[in-house]
């Protein structure tokens, strides 16, 4: 069996159990550090955040900035602006990566595959022909060849000149 080395994901690993489960999100909206936790835009009731374990380069999260567990406990007005928001990333992720179409949605619980479970957010995935190939098909790997902090120099602009259109 062939090796990747990926040394990034070893926090992520170390805390899939951890027995304080402390919401990763509410932990990042409180912190006065958003190029750190890769916050791209703050709203009035929701953020943009990139995915620090992302499934290709470019996926961002639209995030309540309070504790919502799921979409029936979610106020309209906070869903509007997550919505447009949502709408916003796959503006600039078009202008900035030029995919060719989106996958966008949301894991509602465990078993749905929510990795941050009760604190709802809303998935928006870049997808290109042939992103998908042999090494996550044959070889259970995902090769992610974007940088973050590049990736995030680069989204941050156009999020700060199209900010005002929320």
């Amino acid at each position: 069996m062939e090796r990747l080395w990926s040394p990034w994901r070893e926090k992520y690993i170390e805390n899939i159990n951890n027995k304080n489960k402390v919401c990763i999100f509410c932990t990042v909206f409180k912190e006065n550090r958003d190029k750190k936790n890769l916050i791209l835009l703050r709203g009035k009731f929701s953020y943009i955040i990139m995915n620090l374990y992302p499934y290709n380069s470019g996926h961002l999260l639209v995030v309540p900035n309070k504790h919502i567990p799921d979409l029936n406990s979610i106020e309209d007005e906070e869903l509007f602006e997550m919505m447009k928001q949502t709408k916003m990333c796959v503006k600039i992720l078009e202008n900035v990566l030029s995919p060719a179409g989106f996958n966008i949605g949301i894991n509602q619980g465990k078993v749905a595959g929510a990795g941050v479970e009760g604190h709802i957010h809303i998935h928006i995935v870049p997808r290109w022909n042939g992103d998908t190939n042999f090494m996550p098909v044959i070889g259970e790997t995902k090769v992610i060849s974007q940088n973050l902090l590049s990736g995030y120099n680069k989204l941050k602009k156009q999020f700060d000149q199209f900010s005002n259109k929320i």
